[in-house]
């Protein structure tokens, strides 16, 4: 497991365990927690007033607090932090939820298709909102490029990448095309340039058109353009394409971050996409799980928030990341093996493929 750790915190045996107690009974119960209340919890061993000495310590380190007026305690994100590196044992998913994610990760299923799935499944059966990087266009290879002649000065490009994996995009041009324009350049790109990958294309089609500009018809010069417009397909930036997010509004039933001002930011942060784009991009190095709490994602929308990732991966190379966003108080024992496997049995599906 990876994760963006907070300076070490050192706790003696006693603090350790009821800390333990307490983060674990808060996320259960969501309730500020007791002196009273733990001291009745089973492994205690110890009076009411004892633990309430421990428990101010503990507050005294950073790791508790106290909400309002209330006399009970919550962890803070450090407490969480150290709940999920050194105190929580890990629920490992039964064999019918691993083999109802394996179901739905149908190898059958173009490579899209089950780079969706995987993160509407994830939102389902955490509760919270899945997301998941789609691959790199530059890891993908040209298979097919067809052009059809739409109304209006309007070109369909239909991109076929990989094995079944589709795109299409329209591209506003400046006059008409006829069919047999369209597919005498297609014909063209198909034969010059099939199994390579999108980037090397793409580099080729640029060099081309920079070459031999002024010796090109201005029809083939501007094929050629429409070909490198739809191949590098953006800027740079992160787009919509880019990153899928599914279940957004789970978080919505979660006390945490009922607040309005919260959600805004968070509902902000899912439409444009960028930073979170940014944060799992950060995570594609990583050797399995990683946990972000609160502001150690280093973005403020996500301040009250945790956000679980693992990295998936075809032949051996990581080409995405997937994870959930939810309240820092959630069930991480049971939420991170699910992501764990996911990934895993995403890798599965997609490498069955090839």
């Amino acid at each position: 497991m990876n994760a963006d750790k907070s300076p070490e915190i050192e706790v003696s045996e006693r603090e350790h365990n009821i800390l333990r107690l307490l983060v674990d009974h808060y996320i259960s119960d969501g309730q500020p927690v007791g002196s009273r209340t733990l001291s009745k919890l089973p492994g205690i061993g110890i009076s009411a007033a004892s633990v309430r000495n421990v428990m101010g310590d503990l507050e005294t380190m950073g790791l508790l607090k106290s909400p309002h007026t209330s006399a009970g305690r919550v962890p803070t994100s450090a407490a969480y932090r150290l709940f999920v590196d050194s105190m929580m044992e890990y629920r490992q998913p039964g064999p019918e939820l691993v083999e109802e994610i394996r179901t739905a990760l149908d190898p059958s299923l173009s490579e899209q298709n089950l780079i969706k799935v995987a993160s509407t499944f994830l939102s389902g059966v955490t509760e919270m909102a899945g997301m998941i990087t789609v691959p790199k266009r530059e890891q993908l290879s040209v298979r097919q490029i067809e052009f059809l002649p739409l109304s209006e000065k309007r070109i369909l490009v239909i991109l076929i990448v990989n094995d079944k994996e589709v795109h299409n995009r329209i591209i506003q041009v400046d006059r008409e095309y006829s069919k047999s324009e369209l597919e005498q350049f297609a014909n063209y790109l198909n034969t010059e340039y099939l199994g390579k990958p999108l980037a090397e294309v793409r580099d080729a089609l640029q060099r081309e058109l920079e070459e031999v500009r002024t010796d090109m018809s201005q029809r083939m010069q501007f094929m050629i353009e429409v070909a490198g417009q739809v191949l590098t397909g953006t800027d740079g930036k992160a787009d919509e394409e880019d990153l899928l997010v599914a279940g957004e509004t789970n978080l919505m039933a979660h006390a945490d971050l009922s607040n309005v001002d919260t959600l805004k930011d968070l509902f902000e942060a899912f439409q444009h996409k960028r930073d979170i784009y940014h944060l799992l991009e950060r995570c594609i190095s990583a050797d399995g799980v990683r946990i972000f709490i609160g502001r150690e994602a280093g973005y403020d929308a996500l301040q009250d928030c945790s956000l679980v990732t693992s990295p998936y991966e075809v032949n051996d190379s990581i080409i995405g990341v997937l994870g959930v966003v939810g309240p820092k108080r959630m069930a991480y024992d049971k939420v991170i093996p699910v992501v764990d496997v996911t990934s895993k049995l995403l890798s599965a599906a997609l490498n069955s493929k090839k």
